[in-house]
């Protein structure tokens, strides 16, 4: 077996790539996580206070979506929808923008990277909401009602009552849809998009250090996806909490749960 020779990946234009690719490959994850977190929310709010409708329509969104695989959707994205647009818009976004360039050189008002993090952000919405549904079912139903007797609207009820427990339950396999997020992303590479699995592959067509490449590509996916695990654990919402104290006449402490 050869020695593997690290020179070749780790200089020169093969290590632009590779920056160029990870760097791509972390902006898209960003996009997709915000747009998929906003969808969800705004999706199960209507499943909450649409009615029969609202909730056909957030049960088809789920199942379209779910179902079908996300390369599939890409590809649909990229070749049929985006040709469905308005001409004028399309010929904007080709246009060369100073505006659209990212820390890293990522220019983000493409074709590419639009409908990259749009297929990424529709088909991780279709998991956050299942996910952050079974947090909101494990709410007392006490609480629910009780803030409807109070005069709660919908909204009010799922912004201050429902959304803030769910999430905590729920946290732990949100975070697992995010990091599913970032490891699909490498899919986009499909539909020409840049990242970093376009890269590794670019490398391999240029000086035939597949190994190499595909080793350093590897690492990069795992270093990313072990701190933005820790980062996501770190920040979120605790389903942990103390245990309620009741003090009674003999100033005994009890939990009021027992």
């Amino acid at each position: 077996m050869p020695a593997l020779d690290w020179h070749g990946v780790l200089t020169g234009q093969p290590l632009q790539w590779i920056l160029s690719g990870f760097l791509t490959t972390l902006w898209v994850t960003l996009a997709g996580v915000m747009l998929a977190s906003l969808l969800a929310l705004l999706l199960m709010l209507l499943r909450l206070s649409g009615g029969r409708l609202g909730s056909a329509i957030v049960s088809g969104w789920v199942s379209l979506f779910r179902n079908t695989p996300l390369l599939v959707q890409l590809l649909f994205w990229y070749f049929a929808a985006w040709n469905g647009l308005p001409q004028v818009f399309r010929d904007a976004v080709n246009a060369d923008h100073s505006w659209s360039i990212l820390p890293g050189d990522v220019w983000w008002f493409t074709p590419e990277f639009l409908c990259s993090a749009w297929g990424l952000g529709v088909f991780t919405s279709a998991f956050l909401i299942e996910e952050v549904e079974s947090g909101l079912r494990s709410v007392p139903a006490g609480q629910r009602g009780a803030a409807l007797a109070q005069g709660f609207s919908s909204w009010r009820l799922f912004r201050h009552i429902l959304l803030p427990q769910g999430l905590a339950n729920a946290w732990q396999p949100v975070v697992g849809q995010y990091l599913n997020l970032m490891k699909l992303s490498s899919l986009a590479s499909g539909i020409g998009f840049a990242e970093l699995t376009y890269q590794v592959r670019q490398i391999e067509s240029y000086n035939a250090h597949a190994l190499e490449a595909f080793t350093v590509g590897t690492a990069l996916y795992l270093l990313t996806g072990l701190v933005m695990g820790m980062v996501l654990v770190r920040i979120g919402p605790q389903a942990k909490r103390k245990r309620p104290i009741v003090v009674t006449a003999g100033s005994e402490k009890h939990d009021c749960r027992t």
